[in-house]
């Protein structure tokens, strides 16, 4: 992807846009290093905090994910045009009608963002490809997704749960699938209920990784660290995409801040 990304720059245009205001984009970059370099039992156990972040894998991810982000060339307005761009303006740099850079890492909902807002369709205007395998690992899938919630309480609490379990068969997913912006991972799902080719695709790498799928690691994490704004994980990788000279200091620190939350 790198190498990529360089002919991409040679040609004077960015190779990628990095929201690094935003720090959950910054832990997804790391994530899929991570589960690719490390394997899916190291991420389960990181996730849980049974693995401190200054083991020699977190050391090693943190090493890779820098050789992105200290090439100023790779990245649209170098480190500190990162640092600068959220989310949507990640999406517009790539998307937008003067564009910046090449190539936006993200979620499947990046076509979405790049619909609504710039009128471009992924498929037709824009290709995507799946996060690279990193280090001869697999090639990883880390997941997010919103939840359903039933209270344990109420009268209706039985028709409440019969209904989540009706949400999650293949009938109901197909209709889902068909209205768009929605992935399953129910194997029994057709894949030609979704209604174009890339969510198609997408929805094809969710359910044939199996049990090496991942659900996001900073979602699994105490907010403190893993989903504040400011603190925590976000701004440690907002501090290492600032100055990634020091991986195995950016570990440490990383673990200080996991060991605080974790025990609160």
């Amino acid at each position: 992807m790198l190498k990529a990304g360089q002919t991409v720059s040679d040609s004077g245009l960015a190779a990628f846009s990095v929201a690094g205001q935003d720090g959950w984009t910054l832990t997804d970059w790391f994530e899929n290093v991570y589960l690719s370099q490390a394997g899916p039992e190291k991420y389960d156990a990181l996730a849980a905090h049974k693995l401190k972040w200054t083991d020699p894998s977190v050391v090693d991810a943190l090493t890779t994910l820098g050789k992105l982000f200290k090439d100023k060339q790779l990245i649209a307005g170098g480190q500190k045009g990162a640092l600068n761009t959220d989310f949507p303006g990640s999406v517009e740099k790539v998307f937008g009608p003067k564009p910046e850079a090449g190539m936006v890492y993200e979620g499947d909902f990046v076509a979405g963002v790049a619909k609504d807002q710039f009128g471009k369709k992924v498929g037709e205007d824009a290709n995507f490809f799946p996060f690279p395998a990193v280090a001869g690992g697999e090639a990883p899938v880390v997941s997010g997704g919103d939840a359903a919630v039933v209270l344990k309480d109420g009268k209706n609490q039985k028709a409440a749960q019969a209904l989540l379990e009706y949400l999650a068969t293949p009938e109901a997913s197909a209709v889902w699938a068909e209205a768009g912006g929605f992935l399953s991972p129910n194997k029994k799902l057709d894949l030609a209920s979704y209604g174009d080719d890339v969510t198609r695709a997408t929805a094809e790498s969710l359910v044939q990784a199996g049990d090496s799928v991942r659900f996001d690691m900073s979602d699994q994490a105490p907010a403190a660290f893993g989903g504040t704004k400011g603190t925590g994980e976000w701004k440690l990788l907002q501090d290492f995409l600032r100055d990634p000279s020091d991986p195995k200091g950016t570990a440490a620190k990383l673990e200080a801040a996991a060991a605080k939350a974790y025990q609160d």
